[in-house]
């Protein structure tokens, strides 16, 4: 009896945790079959292992602990029915997870073939628009650096514009300033107009001066 019950709890035990691993194991398959996350990326491949890993180290000693409980129901008259049909019922579970493991096994396998496949198209595709966004970024700089250039020149041209406008307007307030003392002194005009006069005068008496002497060295030569 004490060998029953012991029996009886550990495979109890077992088959719980069983159940527990074997619905993540279901869950990542499925989540692998959809296509949700990289399997390589996420460390799906990895989880798959020590799950599927985990699973076998499960069924293994659920095997053992069936064949123990097999051996008790061959001394019959040292159990009673409800035991006889608890053995029996843990042999159907038995059964019944091994051919789970087996089926969920094919699908993960399945699931994680596509997978792979699915991601190796997948990351041809973005090297592809990756290589293609990197030309198009690269055209965008040149015709941004050309923009910029642009932009430098027209500012400088603008600048240059800008002075010139300054110096014609500081030139013409000169102006301005002089003619306003000009006005504002009336004996200078005459003063620049008796120097002017004077110019004139001495150009005309050094013109008649050099004409005088040109005819004199000409009348000499002719002598």
């Amino acid at each position: 009896m004490s060998d029953y019950e012991q029996l009886h709890r550990q495979c109890r035990t077992l088959e719980n945790l069983f159940d527990t691993k074997l619905t993540s194991y279901s869950q990542l398959a499925a989540s692998i079959s959809r296509g949700n996350h990289d399997v390589e990326a996420t460390g799906s491949a990895e989880r798959w292992r020590d799950l599927e890993a985990e699973l076998d180290d499960l069924l293994e000693k659920l095997e053992d602990t069936n064949e123990r409980l097999g051996t008790l129901s061959n001394t019959p008259e040292l159990l009673s029915q409800s035991m006889l049909r608890a053995i029996q019922r843990h042999r159907e579970v038995f059964q019944d997870h091994a051919r789970e493991l087996r089926r969920t096994k094919t699908s993960v396998k399945a699931a994680l073939d596509q997978a792979n496949l699915l991601s190796g198209v997948r990351n041809d595709i973005d090297a592809y628009k990756s290589s293609t966004a990197d030309a198009l970024l690269e055209e965008r700089g040149r015709i941004d650096s050309s923009h910029g250039m642009t932009d430098d020149i027209l500012e400088q041209a603008y600048e240059t514009r800008s002075e010139f406008a300054r110096q014609r307007a500081s030139l013409a307030g000169i102006n301005t300033r002089m003619m306003g003392v000009l006005n504002t002194m009336p004996g200078i005009n005459n003063v620049i107009s008796m120097i002017r006069s004077r110019r004139r005068r001495d150009s005309i008496i050094l013109g008649l001066v050099i004409g005088v002497c040109i005819i004199i060295i000409l009348t000499y030569m002719w002598n």
